[in-house]
Formats: structure tokens, sequence, C-alpha cells
């Protein structure tokens, strides 16, 4: 918001915004971004591990320095703005295994595609507002790819979901129950990328509201057991011995 309180006032949903009213000042806003960020780059880095801290911190400087001004430079800034919401729920991953494995790189991957239905209909609805503000977003410059890639992506959800039993994140459930959500959200984005209107976007945005809490939902339900992997690691540990024992 420091960096855009110029573009900010020129957008109806964004000339409120403290800084461009004039409530704070930027070296107040600056310092408070500041006193939230290095503590708690700190605080993940200290007391969870250095793989999520370096995370945090590189989040923080993807949002601030590659998404934040490429926003008016070219629509490669979705694609970044995914990227950056993408890592949280890595970030949690790690904070919990201390590894950035496959688990975690799914659960990024579906962050990632889902972010593409969200914000391409939400923004399909703003494309006045982000014109005025001289931002480059594809529904304002690239309205037919905008359509297009938030089918895509709604559909790479159902082949995210199955491969998460293939990388053992989840049981064989997981595809099978979450199927409907995702076959009902990439209905609503084939109806975006049809009818190119602004009831058939709303649609998409409101379903994608309450799909990634249903879906994230459904994965914990069905996710592997502890047990489940302590045994696997265990008969594949025992195995490795007796291949050892038989060589000679």
């Amino acid at each position: 918001q420091f960096f855009e309180v110029p573009f900010d006032s020129n957008m109806n949903r964004t000339k409120n915004r403290p800084l461009v009213r004039g409530q704070i000042s930027p070296l107040l806003a600056v310092c408070f971004a500041a006193s939230c960020g290095v503590p708690g780059i700190a605080l993940l880095t200290l007391a969870v591990n250095p793989l999520t801290g370096a995370l945090g911190a590189f989040n923080i400087f993807l949002y601030t320095c590659c998404y934040t001004p490429l926003k008016r430079m070219s629509i490669a800034n979705t694609w970044v703005g995914a990227v950056v919401g993408a890592i949280p729920p890595v970030m949690g991953w790690t904070a919990a295994t201390g590894s950035l494995d496959a688990g975690a790189l799914l659960l990024g991957g579906i962050l990632y595609s889902w972010q593409f239905p969200h914000f391409n209909a939400l923004s399909w609805g703003l494309r006045e507002d982000y014109s005025r503000g001289g931002y480059c977003m594809m529904s304002v410059t690239h309205p037919g790819l905008c359509r297009r890639v938030a089918l895509r992506h709604c559909l790479a959800l159902v082949g995210l979901s199955a491969a998460a039993p293939l990388l053992d994140v989840t049981t064989w459930t997981f595809p099978v129950i979450s199927l409907p959500l995702n076959l009902y959200i990439s209905y609503l984005g084939f109806r975006f990328y049809r009818d190119a209107d602004r009831s058939s976007s709303r649609k998409l945005f409101f379903c994608s509201l309450w799909h990634l809490p249903l879906l994230l939902l459904v994965m914990f339900t069905c996710k592997k057991s502890l047990l489940e992997q302590e045994d696997k690691d265990l008969l594949a540990e025992s195995h490795g011995r007796a291949v050892e024992m038989r060589l000679p």
C-alpha cells in the first residue's frame, strides 16, 4: 500500500485505504510493516525452523519487490501473485515436518491453481477499476486468456486431488469425495469461459470462497494416519535389512 498510494486513489475498491485518505503517515506504515515482518521472520527461524523462516522472508520479498511492481508492467503479475499465495501452506508443512517434500508441493500446487479461478473471476467485475488505476491485469488486457486460464486451473484441481494418494499424502477416498467439488467449480469455470459476463464471474468467485475450505477439510479427513506412515517406514526398513542380510 505504501508503494501504490497514487494508483489506489484512482480505484473505487482502494480509495478508502488508510494511506490514501491520509489517516496514517507513510513513515508509520513502513515502521508498522517492519515491526511485523522482521520479528515474524525471526520467530519462524528461531522458534520453528530456518526453512520456514526463509520461506517467510522470501514471500515478503516476492510480494513487495516482484508482484507489486509487476502489477503495472505485465500480466505475469498474476502468476507471481499465485506463487505468493501458494507459499503459506507450504510453510505450514515445513513447520510441522522440517522438510520441503511432496506433501508441501501438493498443498502449494492446490493453493496455486485455486487462485486463478478465484482472482480472475474477481478481477472480471473490476476491469474498469483496474484500468483507471493503470494496473496490467488479464481481465483488462487479455480478457479471453483470463477466462481460459481460470478454466484450466479449475480442471487442474481435479488432477492435483488425484495426485494426493499417489504422493502418499491422503487415502484414495480423497480424490473420490473431492471430485464433485472440483467438477462443480470446473462447471462454473466453463460457464465463465463461455458466457464472459458479470453473472458467471460472480458465481465462480463466490464458489471459490467455499470450495477451498471444503476441499482442505476433506483432504484433512482423508490424510494418511501417522500409524500407517510409521508402519510403512518400518516395513521398508525391515525389507532393507533383509536385503543386507542376504548379501554376502
